[in-house]
C-alpha cells in the first residue's frame, strides 16, 4: 500500500491515463516487430491513442484541480518512453524507407537523459521541475513526425508496389515536407530545451559542485 496522499495521486484519473500511456506503448513496440498491414495498423492506433493521452491528461489534471508531483514526474517519463521507443524504431529503417537518422535519434535520448538527471537534482533539493513549454512543443512535433511515419508505412503496405499513392501517403511520404518539417523543428526545440532545463537548474548545479 501507498502512503495516504501519494496513494491519492497515484490513483487519481490524470495518472491512470498517464500509466496507461507505458501500457500502449508496450503494445506499439511489440507491434512494430510485426511488418506489414496489421502489425504497423496496431502501431499506428496504439501510438495514436497514447499521443493523445499526452494530451488529455494535463488537461483533465488542471480542469479537476488533480495537478500533482507524482503526475508532474509521471507525465514526462511517459512521454519520453513513448518518444524515445518510436525514435529508436525509425532509426532501424533502411534508408529507402521511413528512416530517422541516428546521430537524431541518439540526440533525442541524450536529453531525456540529462533531463531526467537533472530533475533528480531538482528532487532531491526539494523541487519538482515540470515540463516548460518549449518541452511541450518538442514532444509534439516528434509525434508529429512519428504518427506520420507509421501512417507512411501502413499506406504502403496496404498497396501494392507500384500503385498510386493515397492522400494520406503522399503527405507522408519520406522526406517530404510533413517529415522533414516536423523532424528538424523537434531537433531544433531538443536542442533549445535541454539547454534551457540547464540554464534553469545552473543554481542547483552549482550548490552540488
Amino acid at each position: 500500500m501507498l502512503p495516504g496522499n501519494l496513494h491519492i495521486q497515484a490513483v487519481n484519473l490524470p495518472n491512470a491515463i498517464t500509466v496507461s500511456r507505458l501500457f500502449l506503448t508496450a503494445i506499439f513496440v511489440a507491434a512494430v516487430g510485426f511488418p506489414g498491414p496489421l502489425g504497423y495498423g496496431i502501431a499506428l492506433a496504439t501510438f495514436s491513442i497514447a499521443a493523445a493521452t499526452d494530451w488529455l491528461d494535463g488537461y483533465l489534471a488542471r480542469k479537476l484541480g488533480l495537478v500533482t508531483a507524482l503526475g508532474k514526474l509521471l507525465d514526462p517519463l511517459a512521454d519520453k518512453i513513448l518518444v524515445c521507443a518510436a525514435f529508436v524504431f525509425f532509426s532501424s529503417q533502411p534508408r529507402e524507407g521511413y528512416h530517422c537518422p541516428v546521430w537524431v535519434t541518439a540526440l533525442i535520448i541524450g536529453r531525456e537523459f540529462l533531463v531526467t538527471g537533472l530533475r533528480q537534482i531538482a528532487v532531491e533539493a526539494g523541487h519538482v521541475m515540470a515540463a516548460d513549454r518549449l518541452g511541450k512543443w518538442k514532444t509534439t512535433l516528434q509525434l508529429t513526425f512519428c504518427v506520420a511515419g507509421l501512417i507512411w508505412l501502413t499506406c504502403v503496405q496496404m498497396h501494392p508496389a507500384g500503385t498510386p499513392g493515397g492522400f494520406f501517403e503522399n503527405l507522408t511520404k519520406p522526406y517530404g515536407i510533413l517529415m522533414l518539417g516536423s523532424l528538424v523543428i523537434a531537433v531544433s526545440l531538443t536542442m533549445i530545451s535541454g539547454a534551457n532545463y540547464v540554464w534553469s537548474c545552473r543554481n542547483l548545479l552549482r550548490e552540488r559542485h
